[in-house]
C-alpha cells in the first residue's frame, strides 16, 4: 500500500521553504532583468551628466511594470516546493497591471527628472540653498508615494487615480512601513552611487520583497476598508 502522506509531507518543512523563497527570487529577478533590460543597458552606457538625466529617466519608464510584476509575483509566491510557479505568475501580472501602474509611474518619472536637472545644476542657476533642500523633500515624497502606489496597483484592482489617492494617504497612516521604504530608498541610492545601476538592479526583487514586508500593515488595511 502506497504511503500518500508522505507526498503531503515534502515540500513543507522549513528548509523546503527557504529553498521555495530563494528559487522564487532567483525566477523573479531574472524574468525582471529581462523585462528591464533595454532601459538598463541604457543606464550604464549614459555618462553621469546633468544633461542626460531626462534620458535616465526615461530608461527607467521599463522598471515601472517590471517591478509591479515582480510584486505581485512575490506577493503570491507559494510556500510548498513542490507547487512553485513564479514566472507563471510574474507574466500574469505584467499583462494585467502594466497599463494602470504606466499612468502613475510616467507622471512620477516626469515629475523626477523636473526635480533632478533642477538639482544637477542647482549651483549655476544660483537659486537659495533652502530651495535644494526642499527639492531633496519632495523628490523623497513622491518616490514613497510611488512605491505605496506600485504595491496597491500591483495588488489590488483599482483605477489609477483611486490607487494614487491611496498611496498618499497611507504616506502618513502607515509611518513605520514609509520609515522602511525610505531605509530601502536609501540603500538602493547608496548601493547605485557605491557601485553602478547594475548592482541595484540585480538585488532588485529582494528590494521588492522588503516593500511588500515594509507594507504589510498598508495591504492589509487597504484589504479590509477598500475592497468588497
Amino acid at each position: 500500500m502506497i504511503d500518500t502522506t508522505a507526498g503531503r509531507r515534502f515540500g513543507e518543512g522549513p528548509l523546503s521553504r527557504a529553498s521555495a523563497l530563494v528559487y522564487t527570487l532567483l525566477v523573479v529577478e531574472l524574468l525582471l532583468l529581462t523585462a528591464t533590460l533595454p532601459g538598463l543597458v541604457g543606464l550604464v552606457l549614459l555618462d553621469r551628466d546633468a544633461a542626460n538625466v531626462p534620458l535616465a529617466a526615461l530608461c527607467l519608464l521599463p522598471a515601472g511594470p517590471a517591478l509591479s510584476a515582480a510584486l505581485y509575483a512575490l506577493h503570491h509566491r507559494r510556500l510548498d516546493l513542490t507547487d512553485l510557479h513564479p514566472a507563471a505568475a510574474f507574466w500574469r501580472g505584467y499583462r494585467a497591471n502594466a497599463r494602470e501602474v504606466l499612468k502613475l509611474w510616467v507622471p512620477w518619472l516626469v515629475w523626477l527628472a523636473v526635480i533632478g536637472s533642477n538639482l544637477a545644476n542647482f549651483v549655476a542657476s544660483g537659486v537659495p540653498g533652502w530651495w535644494g533642500v526642499l527639492s531633496v523633500i519632495i523628490a523623497l515624497a513622491a518616490t514613497l508615494w510611488v512605491a505605496n502606489a506600485l504595491v496597491i496597483t500591483s495588488l489590488f484592482t483599482f483605477r489609477a487615480r483611486d490607487a494614487a489617492r491611496l498611496a498618499a494617504y497611507f504616506l502618513t497612516r502607515s509611518p513605520r512601513g514609509s520609515l522602511g521604504n525610505a531605509g530601502l530608498l536609501v540603500v538602493a541610492a547608496g548601493i547605485t552611487l557605491v557601485a553602478t545601476e547594475v548592482a541595484s538592479a540585480l538585488l532588485a526583487s529582494v528590494l521588492a520583497s522588503m516593500l511588500l514586508l515594509n507594507s504589510r500593515s498598508m495591504i492589509a488595511e487597504v484589504r479590509d476598508r477598500f475592497t468588497i
